[in-house]
């Protein structure tokens, strides 16, 4: 009874930052929040009630109240481990099509163009090898005035392309590790039965018939790929970009993590990590979190046989020398893929 209230309450005040009707209709949750606590008081006596209420309300969902102030939990802390939900899904694809890899690309909403490049260039190989390839696209929620008119647009590409993923949290970089999670919750409920998935950024060009290659001679469980860091101090000047406070993360340096730009794992792994995060303080820096997780497991990330294999530098390439990467970060125009795509 607890969990479907807490489910009431918070479906109609999450997200307050976008909800737009004004008044003050708060009462009646408040009110079921005494009866509640009143009920479960009488039939279990020494038990502490509390309910949760965390301000949030899509704006392309109607509010239905005007919620109590927000509380901001500061720049470093993230709001995960929590129960978001998907508003735009494909849940039956993989198991009607059953890929050996699934890509999950995190793009922002709005970013249409890149998206239409990636399904243009080296996302249309739905044969590699003899292997199943799928593609979908990881979106948050749009925020501001054309939020609504954002999200009709979404709504209209995936009628036309069904290969878009969004779930209730606000899309910025201050949630992507909301976002890295949601991924894997996507990938344990709706996609297990693929072999692996590989996590990839809207401008990451992939030379998948290479992957392939690679992974018909990984392990099939435990198995994390990617250009791996090792030893990575912790910043703690506020000035820098990654400042992460001690009484966030106490250590000094970061286990080993693959750079969030590209990297694959094995489809075991999703379970494992959510599981881990209920362990694991989550932190804004997502690719350092998934490193956290991974130790947590007693997990370590693997290097590639070759470090360029995963390439973070934005360099201009040769048709020629991308042949001999996996992925890199690359200028994602449709003209300039296909051109890199078709010739060397």
């Amino acid at each position: 009874m607890k969990g479907k209230f807490d489910s009431y309450c918070t479906s109609m005040n999450r997200m307050h930052w976008l909800s737009s009707p004004k008044g003050n209709n708060f009462f009646p949750c408040v009110y079921l929040s005494v009866v509640l606590a009143k009920y479960l008081i009488n039939h279990w006596t020494n038990t502490t009630v509390t309910v949760k209420m965390i301000q949030q309300v899509p704006q392309t969902q109607p509010a239905q109240m005007t919620p109590v102030p927000y509380v901001n939990p500061g720049p470093y802390l993230v709001e995960y481990p929590y129960e978001y939900h998907f508003t735009i899904n494909e849940p039956h694809r993989c198991e009607q099509e059953k890929p050996y890899v699934v890509f999950m690309i995190h793009v922002a909403p709005h970013n249409r163009a890149h998206r239409d490049a990636v399904r243009s260039t080296w996302g249309s190989e739905g044969l590699v090898l003899d292997k199943v390839m799928r593609v979908f696209f990881l979106l948050g929620m749009q925020t501001g005035g054309d939020a609504q008119q954002v999200h009709e647009r979404l709504m209209q590409e995936s009628k036309e392309h069904r290969d878009l993923i969004q779930s209730d949290f606000v899309d910025s970089y201050k949630n992507l590790t909301i976002k890295t999670m949601v991924m894997l919750e996507w990938l344990n409920l709706f996609c297990s039965n693929a072999s692996y998935a590989m996590k990839v950024d809207s401008d990451i060009f992939v030379n998948v018939p290479k992957m392939v290659k690679l992974l018909q001679e990984a392990p099939k469980t435990n198995y994390m790929i990617g250009r791996v860091v090792h030893s990575t101090p912790v910043l703690r000047d506020p000035d820098y970009r990654w400042y992460v406070p001690e009484e966030i993360l106490p250590d000094s340096t970061y286990p080993p993590y693959a750079f969030g730009l590209g990297y694959i794992v094995s489809l075991d792994l999703p379970k494992k990590l959510i599981e881990a995060s209920r362990h694991v303080k989550a932190i804004y820096i997502e690719d350092a979190y998934l490193g956290l997780c991974m130790k947590h497991l007693g997990i370590l990330p693997i290097d590639p046989p070759d470090m360029d294999y995963f390439n973070s530098d934005p360099l201009t390439y040769s048709p020629c020398s991308l042949l001999k990467l996996i992925a890199v970060t690359l200028d994602p125009s449709v003209d300039r893929l296909l051109r890199l795509k078709n010739t060397c």
